[in-house]
């Protein structure tokens, strides 16, 4: 009597259901990986790092030597104009790191065919978000980290030592992070290619920036204009980082009286989720004119 033992080649060609092809790492490997190949490549980008990086630091130097370091914002408070304007230069920086970066690069990306090849590879759509969200909260930390240092060591701005002010600091830097990131995903679809992408972007958040309090008190700009700011994020993260950075005094000259902080972070929320469900639906990997 002959006995048949079955292989286990022969098992697999018993069994055509079996997937023998090798699977992908986890979504979270794959999101690290792809968060470190992102920023390795935005580091390349020389001119972005220089603009991204020294934009804010620049625009602080020049507002606090033009309008000058020694006179008080406002009588007895003891703030200066350096220390006013760097909540500002924070948000800029949060900004530019988020909308400013992720727009433009995802439009060249997609004009290049960048994304119509990388769609075709097995890498799940979530996997690439994920990682340019980490790109952006990495170079938004080290710009961050950057500015405060400068704004603390070369104009002798106090930074806070409140426990409270930097878990203020945290939530309203992570939610504007995200609202910025996913909003910049989501215009990224409306710019017809990469090389147009920088003249449409830039003007936007130069805007912005006019007409949220980032080179003006807010209190000072004309009402339709603190009203039109008002349904943008920009407006709500400056806004939320003078909580952190100014006195709870300085609450006196916003135009509510009070810092906010509900609303802050209701409207930062509702861009996060307009964000999302806009760039869902409008996401393109392929250009155009490309089917």
């Amino acid at each position: 009597m002959t006995t048949t033992t079955d292989t286990p080649s022969g098992a697999a060609a018993a069994r055509p259901d079996v997937d023998t092809a090798p699977r992908l790492p986890g979504l979270a490997r794959l999101a690290g990986s792809r968060t470190v190949f992102e920023v390795r490549g935005f580091f390349r980008e020389r001119e972005a790092v220089v603009f991204v990086f020294a934009y804010p630091v620049l625009m602080l130097a020049i507002f606090a030597t033009v309008f000058g370091a020694e006179d008080e914002l406002l009588a007895g408070s003891g703030v200066h104009f350096p220390q006013y304007f760097l909540p500002g230069m924070v948000a800029t920086g949060v900004m530019l790191s988020s909308f400013q970066n992720l727009a433009t690069s995802i439009a060249s990306e997609r004009d290049d065919g960048t994304l119509k090849r990388l769609h075709a590879t097995p890498l799940p759509a979530t996997a690439y978000f994920l990682g340019k969200t980490g790109q952006v909260l990495v170079t938004a930390l080290v710009q961050t980290a950057l500015l405060l240092g400068v704004a603390s060591l070369a104009f002798d701005v106090p930074l806070p030592t409140d426990p409270g002010r930097w878990w203020t600091f945290a939530w309203v830097f992570a939610l504007g992070t995200a609202a910025g990131a996913v909003c910049g995903v989501a215009f990224s679809s409306l710019l017809r290619s990469g090389r147009s992408a920088s003249a449409v972007v830039v003007p936007v958040v130069l805007v912005l920036q006019f007409i949220s309090g980032v080179f003006f008190q807010f209190d000072q700009l004309p009402t339709w204009m603190q009203q039109v700011a008002s349904v943008f994020p920009l407006k709500w993260l400056a806004q939320g980082m003078r909580s952190v950075f100014l006195p709870d005094d300085l609450a006196a000259i916003e135009p509510s009286g009070s810092w906010q902080h509900g609303a802050t972070a209701a409207v930062l929320a509702a861009w996060l989720v307009v964000g999302l469900v806009v760039g869902v639906r409008t996401f393109r990997w392929r250009r155009r004119d490309d089917g």
